[in-house]
């Protein structure tokens, strides 16, 4: 049996959850999120008394079969359904630095422009569902730090890695765009 798989999915205050067949949906305070559950799961959404007495929706997940793949795709339909309930409620970001002498990036519009030390701009158009502010930690403008939230946690973690894709950290003197909380393993240069 699967840990996460039999960990049932609490529904948070203001969160709405309807199951049609295999289809969820989710809907909160930030958006709304479909998601279609794989044929060999089956899901279910029930109110269970908690330790303080009041009642709650949970939603639980099985297998259909006793297959193999069913076992392998039910802890992973689990955590999928948990993704839309916390990107409809809370939402995700991520944070990127950009390292770097004459490094910086800045927003015009909904593009994302970029001086990586290339002879040309590196320009980023943001898709629809993903917002992108050039805040530091104190919340004031910046020119180095990038912050990128949306209730799709698969989608906002695809825009993170394009955008460190344009220019990795390089492991010599670190320079590039890294996760916030990345750790770069640097190399020692060449001695004479």
């Amino acid at each position: 049996m699967s840990r996460i798989g039999n960990k049932p999915v609490t529904l948070p205050e203001g969160v709405e959850f309807s199951v049609n067949g295999q289809e969820v949906k989710a809907k909160g305070k930030l958006g709304e999120l479909t998601l279609q559950i794989n044929d060999e799961v089956s899901i279910k959404l029930d109110d269970v008394a908690n330790d303080e007495g009041k009642t709650e929706k949970v939603i639980t997940l099985e297998p259909k079969s006793n297959s193999r793949f069913a076992k392998q795709i039910w802890p992973t339909m689990r955590t999928l359904v948990d993704n839309i309930v916390i990107g409809v409620s809370e939402g995700f970001s991520k944070k990127l630095e950009i390292k770097g002498v004459g490094y910086r990036g800045n927003l015009q519009g909904k593009t994302l422009v970029l001086a990586l030390g290339f002879s040309h701009e590196v320009r980023y158009d943001v898709p629809e569902g993903v917002e992108l502010k050039m805040l530091d930690a104190a919340g004031k403008p910046s020119q180095t730090d990038i912050e990128i939230t949306g209730i799709d946690k698969q989608l906002v973690g695809q825009v993170a890695a394009k955008i460190r894709g344009f220019k990795k950290p390089e492991p010599y003197k670190g320079k590039g765009i890294r996760y916030v909380d990345e750790y770069v393993v640097r190399k020692e240069g060449k001695k004479k």
